[in-house]
């Protein structure tokens, strides 16, 4: 019992919630305990969200992929993790990346009508979810304003934040590099110039057909800095 506790408590959306709690939770949920090997599916891009998952063990790469799959961004979450808790609820329930086990992982899942139960038991729960849907929407304004009005940086930044999660590691950006520059609307050369630039700020390492994020957080304040 508190072995699984001290799982549970580690958990995003169950911090800050008392162990009398989480007990009962545990007595009363149905908790699905899973392993996947190196290299297995765990969710498939377009299927329908139906359980909340989170990486108790090990970790997972989350793949974002063009409809042609010629630019594919990746990220890897470590655990404790949860994996598109986003998509859940609301009007798109599906998910739109594919998630493969990038170590041997274990996963916590539980069917969202449980889900929907625990939400109901405690508002500490209700709170964390709240929070986590807020602050992913909100990463989002600065770059829908920079799609139009801002920089290479900005409009590339924008792609990678909004695809990604905070605590997201090993971000890669695989790409044919005339779709991408079709993507964000510019030439090769401008490509090139800005990747150098980004580059030499430490931001970022690139090849002709990969570009591997260094430092999110840097990639985030592109964002959020004033103009010059």
């Amino acid at each position: 019992m508190n072995s699984m506790y001290e799982v549970i408590m580690d958990l995003p959306l169950f911090q800050g919630v008392s162990r009398d709690k989480v007990s009962e939770l545990i007595e009363k949920t149905r908790f699905h305990f899973l392993k996947y090997k190196e290299g297995e599916v765990i969710a498939e891009a377009g299927d329908l969200c139906q359980h909340i998952r989170f990486i108790i063990s090990g970790s997972v790469r989350l793949e974002f992929s063009s409809i042609n799959k010629s630019v594919t961004l990746s990220e890897v979450l470590y655990s404790p993790n949860v994996i598109g808790a986003d998509y859940l609820f609301g009007r798109d329930t599906i998910y739109p990346f594919t998630a493969y086990s990038a170590s041997d992982c274990g996963i916590l899942q539980i069917e969202k009508s449980d889900y929907i139960r625990i939400l109901q038991s405690d508002k500490v729960f209700l709170f964390n979810l709240l929070n986590t849907l807020s602050r992913n929407s909100q990463k989002s304004v600065q770059g829908i304003l920079a799609l139009s009005t801002g920089s290479l940086a900005e409009r590339l930044a924008f792609f990678i934040v909004s695809l990604t999660q905070r605590g997201g590691k090993e971000i890669k950006l695989a790409y044919v590099q005339k779709d991408l520059c079709t993507l964000l609307g510019v030439q090769r050369s401008s490509l090139i110039s800005t990747l150098t630039s980004l580059k030499v700020s430490g931001t970022i390492e690139f090849t002709q057909s990969e570009i591997l994020v260094k430092d999110r957080e840097l990639m985030f304040e592109i964002l959020h800095s004033p103009e010059d």
